[in-house]
């Protein structure tokens, strides 16, 4: 079920970590960003659009992790587009001819038969450095940058004060770092900081997994989400519910584990 979270924009939430489809409504349809997650989910949330007439005109993955590069044919065949980064990155992972077999080893396996496959991952990548979506509708900022994931951009629809913030700036997951970045712990730092510069004309941040945050949710999840980084840095415990016995997901902690021998490692090496 669609759930408006601002004028002109809803929100869609899968049983899947909480994963947040994004509607956009424009002039002559809507922007669609990062679609998911089960095939039923998917032909749901087009039956949702077709009952509001509105057709998907365009489409936005914020980043290159899988259930962020989904679609159903029932969306039709709207450009669907990413940051150049993030288009590289999947298009090298589908120039394997054993690409669905590498993706299925990331799937959940209680979802794994339900996800669609066929039209993952097929879209354009914008010109490097772009600012805006180019749609018709309202302008769309892409604030890129390069914490959790190459080519991860957030999205700002300036004029409905939101804040589409692809995976950072959950109220139930810690950081996920790109481990593989050079420097994945100021990658997150800077990205923070991009946030906050956009802080005071957010009235509502919509995280990839995790509850909308109304008025006031930002800043609060920023410093929550920079103290977390903090912690890592001074090789420290993190006092972070999100990674505590009362975490919300009972494999977090251990993925926050991972994180910290991730991170000793490279020190070491």
């Amino acid at each position: 079920m669609l759930k408006q979270v601002a004028e002109g924009v809803l929100v869609h939430e899968s049983e899947f970590i909480q994963s947040n489809s994004v509607v956009v409504q424009g002039r002559a349809g809507v922007l669609l960003i990062d679609p998911g997650i089960t095939s039923n989910e998917l032909a749901d949330l087009a039956n949702d659009l077709r009952e509001l007439g509105q057709p998907v005109v365009a489409g936005f993955s914020t980043h290159p992790d899988w259930e962020h590069l989904l679609w159903h044919a029932a969306f039709g065949d709207a450009p669907r587009y990413g940051t150049a980064r993030c288009a590289a990155s999947i298009q090298d992972l589908l120039s394997h001819a054993d690409w669905q077999a590498r993706v299925a080893e990331g799937l959940p396996p209680e979802y794994a038969e339900e996800i669609p496959m066929d039209l993952l991952g097929l879209i354009t990548g914008l010109p490097a450095g772009s600012a805006q979506i180019p749609w018709d509708g309202p302008i769309i900022r892409i604030i890129e940058h390069r914490a959790h994931a190459p080519g991860h951009a957030a999205l700002l629809i300036e004029e409905r004060g939101v804040l589409v913030a692809g995976d950072m700036l959950s109220d139930i997951l810690m950081p996920f770092l790109d481990l593989e970045a050079a420097d994945p712990l100021e990658d997150y730092l800077t990205a923070l900081r991009l946030f906050e510069s956009v802080a005071d004309g957010v009235d509502a941040v919509i995280p990839g997994h995790g509850s909308v945050g109304g008025a006031g949710q930002l800043r609060a999840r920023i410093k929550q989400d920079r103290a977390y980084l903090q912690a890592l840095l001074d090789g420290g415990d993190p006092d972070d519910p999100r990674v505590g016995p009362s975490a919300s997901l009972e494999w977090l902690p251990d993925v926050h584990q991972w994180q910290v021998q991730r991170l000793t490692q490279r020190e070491q090496d």
